[in-house]
């Protein structure tokens, strides 16, 4: 497996919506890279495993051409066999160490901390490249989904040594409220790939931040 390209310190990280499949998936992921989008997370929840596989592949090629990694949502297998940078993992989906025992020591591991500092630190001690805290806002997209509060950011920003991700109904008119309490990156669905033009959404969120993520 290549050398993955290194979890960026700040910017805009997409998620793919599972709408979106084969070339208009891949014309989508394309588009928000352009627009300036740092980190890419394939989301698949529908579909076959073979589908999941070819496009897992595209992406990957495409996001490494772009110099953009391409992380796995959920499955540490699924990330190995695409040839993926890393993966995302939730609180069911098996330990830091484990996914590493799959992918390798050199792979990005991210994991989904909800409103606990506490998961967040544990994550860190244990080797996870970056944090994800959330939802912040109201989501489309896990619309049951528990809130987390902006001052659990400002607290993990005191605390933590690895980038953290803000994700949860975020778009670009609420985006600076988690970049101001400590967000490195934010984590956004539907307010890129929801838009009419794509690479300009990114473009938005992207020019949020203070200075110009590291590509």
């Amino acid at each position: 497996m290549p050398m993955p390209i290194p979890f960026p310190p700040k910017g805009l990280y997409v998620i793919t919506p599972d709408r979106l499949r084969g070339e208009a998936l891949l014309a989508a992921v394309e588009s928000a890279v352009f627009g300036g989008a740092a980190v890419v997370q394939y989301r698949p929840k529908s579909g076959s495993a073979k589908d999941h596989l070819a496009e897992g592949e595209r992406l990957r090629k495409s996001c490494r051409a772009a110099g953009v990694p391409l992380i796995i949502n959920d499955s540490a297998r699924l990330a190995a066999n695409i040839g993926a940078d890393g993966v995302h993992l939730g609180k069911d989906d098996g330990a830091v160490a484990t996914a590493r025992s799959v992918l390798g020591h050199r792979a990005i591991v991210g994991v989904s901390c909800y409103d606990s500092l506490e998961r967040a630190l544990r994550a860190e001690a244990e080797g996870a490249d970056y944090v994800a805290f959330g939802a912040f806002f109201p989501s489309a997209t896990k619309p049951g989904a528990p809130r987390a509060r902006l001052e659990t950011l400002r607290e993990a920003r005191t605390r933590l040594n690895i980038p953290i991700v803000a994700i949860g109904g975020i778009d670009a008119t609420n985006a600076t409220q988690a970049i101001d309490a400590g967000a490195d990156l934010v984590a956004v669905i539907e307010a890129v790939f929801g838009a009419s033009d794509v690479a300009r959404a990114a473009l938005a969120l992207r020019s949020l931040f203070p200075s110009p993520p590291k590509r």
